[in-house]
């Protein structure tokens, strides 16, 4: 009989692979925000409009592959996500007009959300043990902010050589290739312990009467947001209001000389502060209640975002901000997954994890398509920036009357 370390590292393993080049791909969009824009005469807000498609499809689907990874297997709902992926890219790439680029963004973020957090969080959630759990689910957040890392320098280095085109047909390959890694994703379907079963149309009944549910729901709400709208936005905001590069400064030095390369970089840069910042999340999560490091990550976000604002937009508060952002930046992940896992259990995680997840698909819906809008119609990312502070101290807030007990344990 396998033991759960034999259980949990293969496992671990595949979901890594998984989320990295899933994240990676979804992380590189906003590099695409300018060139295709520039190539038809678009506004601003018509591309926009299509990765806030993909962002609220995703958010649809999560719960959706959540239920069918619970209903006929993990990896069966990680193939279905995986083709869904690069259909979409394929066909994107041959998308004449924005009413095309928007309506298969529908089948991107179906792929995104089978290929994503949900379903691949609720297989590594089942497969560790209770004192690991968070910081396993740390772990595997983290790699998609491994993907980050390198997305937007590869997507900007490869849309120097080849067509956006061309780009996407090379990501929808990548996708496609997670498959070969999904034998090695194999958790219980239940974890270990007694456990009280309850068909999955009761495990919801009972989560959405528990006014915690709502409340974890509501938070997500400024996460997603947040995420969107600087994946989509963030390098064209850099490009267009930061201040000129020093061609003799460190940046210059290390290959880094206009605007643009710093955008893609900023998001690399995100990425990469992430990785600590999320395992750190994981860990806080096992040692503290998790609803008060969420309520300090949340905070956190607010003030760094409205320091950067405050403040002119220079090289050195870009790269500042990302490092402080980036500290915060998928830390919620594991802790919102765990706090669901804790509260309701682990047997519809995926299922109950994803409609909490729509809260942060809607959050970012809007965050792009502000960003469009709200650009086209003033001409700069001011207004939609401090929506987004906003909506950050609203979920500091709301996370505080969480009660983070079992529903079992409030019962007894």
């Amino acid at each position: 009989m396998q033991t759960r370390a034999q259980i949990l590292f293969p496992a671990l393993i595949a979901g890594i692979i998984v989320l990295m080049v899933s994240n990676a791909i979804r992380s590189s969009f906003g590099v695409f925000q300018i060139p295709i824009a520039d190539e038809f005469g678009w506004p601003r807000a018509d591309f926009s409009f299509a990765i806030a498609i993909q962002n609220l499809a995703w958010g649809i689907g999560a719960p959706v592959f959540g239920a069918i990874a619970e209903r006929f297997g993990d990896r069966k709902a990680i193939v279905l996500g995986a083709i869904c992926y690069a259909a979409g890219l394929v066909l994107s790439a041959y998308a004449m007009t924005p009413g095309q680029h928007q309506l298969l963004e529908i089948l991107v973020g179906f792929g995104i959300a089978g290929t994503g957090f949900g379903v691949v969080l609720a297989v590594v959630g089942r497969a560790a043990s209770d004192d690991n759990r968070s910081l396993s689910l740390g772990i595997a957040s983290a790699a998609g902010s491994l993907g980050q890392v390198f997305s937007a320098p590869v997507a900007e280095i490869l849309l120097g050589v080849f067509p956006w085109q061309i780009v996407f047909m090379i990501f929808a390959a990548s996708i496609l290739s997670v498959i070969a890694v999904l034998p090695l994703m194999r958790a219980p379907e239940r974890p270990d312990g007694p456990v009280v079963e309850v068909s999955m149309g009761a495990a919801l009944r009972r989560a959405f009467r528990d006014p915690s549910f709502t409340l974890i729901f509501l938070g997500f709400f400024s996460c997603g947001y947040q995420l969107g709208f600087m994946v989509a936005h963030f390098p064209a905001l850099v490009t267009e209001m930061c201040g000129p590069i020093s061609p003799s400064g460190p940046l210059a030095a290390i290959g880094i000389s206009s605007t643009s390369a710093l955008g893609a970089a900023a998001i690399s840069l995100i990425g990469l502060a992430n990785i600590a910042g999320t395992l750190t999340a994981g860990w806080l999560g096992k040692v503290f209640p998790k609803k008060y490091v969420l309520a300090a990550i949340y905070t956190g976000r607010t003030l760094f975002a409205a320091m950067f604002i405050l403040f002119p937009i220079t090289p050195l508060t870009v790269v500042l901000f990302s490092i402080g952002m980036g500290s915060l930046w998928l830390a919620t992940v594991p802790l919102t997954s765990g706090l669901v896992g804790h509260i309701y259990g682990l047997r519809y995680m995926g299922t109950l994890y994803g409609i909490v997840f729509l809260s942060h698909q809607v959050g970012s819906f809007m965050g792009v398509w502000l960003g469009g809008r709200l650009y086209d119609a003033y001409g700069d990312y001011t207004l939609v920036w401090w929506i987004g502070v906003a909506v950050g101290a609203f979920s500091a807030i709301v996370h505080l009357p969480v009660r983070e007990r079992s529903l079992a344990a409030q019962a007894a």
